[in-house]
C-alpha cells in the first residue's frame, strides 16, 4: 500500500491550465482512496452474508443489534490518523515511515490502561521501553540519512514527529473500537467498511474547503491549498500511471483489510504482527532496489529492536518459553525415570 502510495508520489506532471511540471504530491486525495478500499469490505461482507443465508448450514454469528454511527468516533480518528501519515510519507522515507508505525503500541498500551483498566503485564512494559529505543534509533538514522536522501532535515524531523502523531491517533481508535464496537459481535468486514463508509463521506466533503485552505510549505500545488483535488485529476490526466498507483492502492487496501482478519480468524493475531513486521523488511527492501532511499547499516539494528519490542507486547515470547520449560519438564522427567530404571535394575 505504502509503496503505492510513494510511486504514485513520484510521479510528476503538468497541473491545470499548463502549470510547471510538479510531484503529485495530494495526501488527502489519496486517503479517500483509502477508504474506498475499507468501503469495499462492506460489499464483501454482504456478499458473504447472502451466501450465508443460501446455505443450509449458516456460519457467520448473528450480532446484537446496534446504532451504525458507534463507528463515526473510530472513523473520525482513522481518516485524521491517515491523512496525518500521507502528509508525512512525502516528507521521510517508506521504511523510516512503515517502521516509525510501530510506536503505536506504546500509545494503545497506555490508553488501555487508562481508559479501559486493562492492567499491562511486565513483559509489555519491557516491550513498551524497547519499542521507544528502537524508535530513537530510526530516527538518529533518518537525522543522519536526511541530507543524502535528498531531504531537508526540517522534512524529516517534521515527518518523522507526524507519523509518531498519526500513531497517537490510530491508538484512540483502537481503544475507541475496542469498548464501544467489539462488545457488539460486530464482524470485523463490516466493521472496516461501516467506518470506510463514514471515512470517505466524511473526507470527500472537506475536499472542497481544502480546495481554498492555505497550506504553505505543506502543500506542492501551484496555488499552495490544502488540497487542490482539481489539480490531482488533471495530472492523473497528463499521466495515467498515477491512476494505476491508486487504483493499485484501492485494491491492495481492500485486500490488506480481508487477509488480515482472515489471517486473524484462522490462524492467530500474533502471526498477523508477524507477517505485518515482514511487511516492513519489504518495503525497505524494494525502496532500496528503486533507488528511493540508500542503505544505512543503523536501520537493520532500529528494525530488529522495533520488532523485538513489538515480540514482546504481544507476548510472542511465551510460546518459546513454554516449549523450553517443555523441553526442561520432559528432560527432567526422563532423568527420573532413569534413575528409577537404575534403582529397579539394581533391586
Amino acid at each position: 500500500t505504502f509503496l503505492l502510495c510513494r510511486w504514485a508520489d513520484n510521479f510528476s506532471a503538468k497541473g491545470c491550465n499548463d502549470e510547471a511540471t510538479h510531484q503529485f504530491q495530494h495526501p488527502f486525495l489519496q486517503a479517500v482512496g483509502m477508504f474506498l478500499g475499507e468501503l469495499s469490505c462492506l460489499a464483501v461482507f454482504y456478499i458473504l452474508v447472502f451466501k450465508d443465508k443460501r446455505s443450509s448450514q449458516p456460519t457467520l454469528p448473528p450480532s446484537q443489534p446496534f446504532s451504525p454511527f458507534i463507528f463515526l468516533g473510530p472513523a473520525i480518528c482513522d481518516m485524521a490518523g491517515t491523512s496525518i501519515m500521507y502528509v508525512a510519507l512525502n516528507m521521510t522515507s517508506a521504511s523510516s515511515f512503515q517502521m516509525l508505525r510501530g510506536a503505536v503500541i506504546i500509545f494503545t498500551g497506555l490508553l488501555s490502561v487508562a481508559f479501559l483498566g486493562r492492567k499491562l503485564e511486565c513483559s509489555q512494559w519491557v516491550g513498551i521501553l524497547v519499542t521507544i529505543a528502537g524508535l530513537v534509533i530510526v530516527g538518529l538514522t533518518d537525522l543522519l540519512s536526511g541530507h543524502s536522501s535528498g531531504k531537508s532535515l526540517n522534512d524529516v524531523i517534521t515527518g518523522d514527529l507526524l507519523i509518531v502523531m498519526a500513531q497517537i491517533v490510530a491508538s484512540i481508535q483502537m481503544v475507541l473500537e475496542e469498548k464501544f464496537v467489539y462488545k457488539h459481535n460486530v464482524h470485523p468486514l463490516r466493521a472496516v467498511g461501516t467506518e470506510g463508509l463514514f471515512g470517505f463521506i466524511i473526507l470527500t466533503i472537506l475536499l472542497i474547503p481544502f480546495y481554498y485552505i492555505p497550506a504553505g510549505g505543506f502543500s506542492s500545488s501551484e496555488r499552495g491549498v490544502l488540497e487542490d483535488s482539481i489539480d490531482a485529476f488533471c495530472q492523473m490526466g497528463r499521466q495515467p500511471l498515477i491512476i494505476l498507483a491508486l487504483l493499485g492502492n484501492i485494491i491492495s487496501i481492500a485486500f490488506f483489510n480481508f487477509a488480515g482478519i482472515s489471517v486473524t480468524k484462522e490462524i492467530s493475531a500474533t502471526t498477523r504482527m508477524v507477517i505485518d513486521s515482514l511487511r516492513t523488511v519489504v518495503i525497505w527492501v524494494v525502496s532500496l532496489a528503486v533507488g528511493w532511499e540508500q542503505f544505512h547499516p543503523l536501520q537493520i539494528l532500529g528494525f530488529i529492536v522495533l520488532l523485538l519490542g513489538t515480540c514482546l507486547y504481544n507476548g510472542l515470547h511465551k510460546p518459546l518459553m513454554c516449549a523450553r520449560c517443555k523441553e526442561q519438564s520432559e528432560e527432567t522427567q526422563g532423568l527420573l525415570n532413569g534413575e528409577r530404571t537404575v534403582i529397579n535394575g539394581d533391586c
